[in-house]
């Protein structure tokens, strides 16, 4: 990185993280380190709601699956609006009349003790291991532009994010993320415009994107159904529908984010506002990959996208093996280099047949450039044994090392590294004030005076920093990381869902129901991941539909006992 790089992301970067420390810093009741004495206006709301979804994961593995297979991503996100209206209509209000510090709070008041201790258990897994990856995304990033041990870069990301979480609580946390996502969106449109610029003279964006078409890039909707395809129109409206609502309406790193607001109207428009921008951001970033996808046709790509294993393999006894799959992945790139410079010209020319002939000489040379690059995986794996070879997540980072001008690098930087932090301090923030209030204020030490409360929530939260930390050491072993964090979620929201919406609306069902209940969904959706390959948004619908329905059945069985309903809760 040049000095005007480094300038703009120590300059970024130091500000959020000062701003936040000292700006926030002081609050010495618990009501004021959690709840943030409820002063948040909708915008800040919003915006920290959006930074805390999007981490730096989906700065450089959004692009990748953009590059990699198209805009088909995008329908993860098409129940996400469905959910932020009844998130806003039914759980907002329910919080906030109740004055929860966390929404597991409630599964005691409605149901009992266990209930809600499951639920927070559920949450503490599942985000504990997500900001492992949270943090190691950014990592990868710093590691390969400064060569630092990514072990040791690890580290500092998570420190500095768990230095001004405990210093400010949950107001540093949404109003940090505020300027943070600011910068995201200035780096992201930046970078846009110099991936577009980045293509030859005579390639406009309409060429680039009949060319993205023509290879299967430009797929936003399917209709067709299967349940093990993990994109497609109706896995996106239902699954992404049922784990939207479990993230932002049980969830506490989301839930902690809107009940600091100065009131449900506020917490309200902030979540239909993100319902309102989230999928044209992804869309954004996705299409961001695809032109870098294009932008490939024309700048040769390489067989491999991780240089330091591909160097490796070519330096082991396999190297002269590793040489003549490169040979021939360099004709395949020189005949869909051409192949669609002919598109091109016909599609000028308005030559519909030579328009025709041009595209499928680009699906053939793509055809072989995947058989080529799966080849050259394999051979990378029998060269060195332990190489991983899921290397999407370097696609977008290759790109921007190579091409980006001074000054925007250094934006970029700054753009992943505010998105890690924003999402790390809103994880470790929930976990933190859930360990606290959920198990030592609840269980362990319920006549703990204040000040002991506070500084154990502190402690809890650099705790959980710790073990995200030493989980970022084993993320490299991941598949892509966008599809990981979701698969984590997967596995466990459609489960807190269920437990969820029993309550709110099945009123004669108990807590031993549920909470049974609860363990047998859970169950069914860890065989459902382990013995089939059922995609796993479904995962939300099976979960979610199992607690409900063995809830219901064992309920018919168990003993009546009075149900407090959730709209006379207080």
């Amino acid at each position: 990185m040049t000095p005007l790089d480094w300038t703009v992301l120590f300059v970024t970067t130091a500000f959020i993280v000062v701003w936040g420390i000292f700006r926030y810093r002081g609050a010495h009741t618990m009501e004021g380190y959690l709840r943030g004495g409820n002063s948040l206006r909708w915008p800040t709301i919003g915006l920290s709601v959006m930074a805390t979804q999007a981490s730096a994961v989906t700065f450089l593995s959004v692009p990748g699956q953009g590059y990699e297979d198209g805009m088909r991503f995008v329908q993860f996100y098409f129940g996400l609006p469905l959910a932020m209206v009844v998130v806003a209509g039914v759980f907002v209000p329910i919080y906030y009349r109740m004055r929860v510090y966390t929404a597991y709070e409630y599964l005691e008041r409605r149901f009992d003790l266990k209930t809600r201790l499951l639920g927070a258990s559920l949450f503490l897994v599942s985000r504990g291991l997500a900001a492992g990856i949270t943090i190691y995304a950014p990592a990868i990033l710093l590691s390969s532009i400064l060569g630092w041990p990514l072990y040791w870069t690890n580290i500092g990301i998570g420190a500095a994010v768990v230095l001004y979480t405990v210093a400010g609580g949950s107001k540093a946390v949404s109003q940090t993320q505020k300027q943070q996502m600011v910068v995201v969106l200035a780096g992201l449109v930046a970078t846009g415009f110099v991936a577009c610029g980045k293509l030859p003279d005579d390639v406009g964006v309409g060429d680039a994107f009949s060319l993205a078409g023509a290879l299967g890039r430009v797929n936003a909707v399917d209709a067709s159904f299967a349940l093990s395809d993990r994109y497609n129109l109706w896995s996106g409206l239902t699954g992404g529908f049922f784990l939207a609502l479990a993230y932002f309406g049980t969830d506490q790193s989301q839930v902690g984010r809107y009940i600091n607001g100065r009131s449900v109207t506020e917490s309200r428009l902030g979540l239909l506002f993100n319902g309102m921008f989230k999928i044209p951001m992804q869309a954004g970033i996705l299409f961001l990959g695809v032109m870098v996808f294009v932008f490939h046709i024309f700048v040769a790509p390489p067989v491999f996208w991780n240089q330091p294993t591909l160097e490796a393999a070519r330096a082991s006894a396999d190297g002269p093996k590793i040489a003549l799959i490169e040979a021939r992945w360099d004709e395949a790139v020189a005949a869909r280099a051409d192949a669609a410079r002919a598109f091109v010209d016909a599609r000028d020319a308005q030559d519909a047949a030579a328009e025709a002939a041009a595209r499928d000489r680009l699906a053939t040379a793509q055809g072989i450039m995947d058989a080529t690059r799966e080849e050259a995986k394999a051979a990378i794996v029998a060269a060195v044994p332990k190489a991983e070879t899921k290397d999407s997540d370097y696609i977008f980072l290759s790109f921007a090392l190579q091409n980006l001008p001074a000054g925007l690098l250094g934006l970029l930087v700054a753009v992943i590294l505010s998105a890690a932090m924003s999402s790390i301090a809103s994880e470790l923030s929930a976990l933190g004030s859930t360990t606290t209030v959920d198990y030592y204020r609840r269980v362990i030490r319920p006549d703990a005076p204040d000040s002991r409360t506070l500084l154990a929530s502190k402690l809890f939260t650099v705790g959980w920093g710790v073990i995200a930390v030493a989980f970022a050491t084993f993320a490299s072993l991941l598949d892509n990381l966008i599809q990981a964090v979701n698969i984590l979620g997967s596995l466990f929201y459609g489960t807190v869902l269920g437990i969820f919406l029993v309550a709110f609306f099945f009123k004669r069902v108990g807590g031993t129901a549920v909470f049974w209940a609860a363990v047998a969904g859970e169950a069914l959706v860890v065989a459902c991941f382990a013995f089939t390959d059922i995609g796993y948004l479904w995962f939300n619908v099976i979960g979610c539909g199992a607690v409900i329905v063995a809830a219901l059945m064992l309920q018919t069985v168990l003993p009546s006992a009075p149900v407090r309903a959730p709209d006379t809760a207080a």
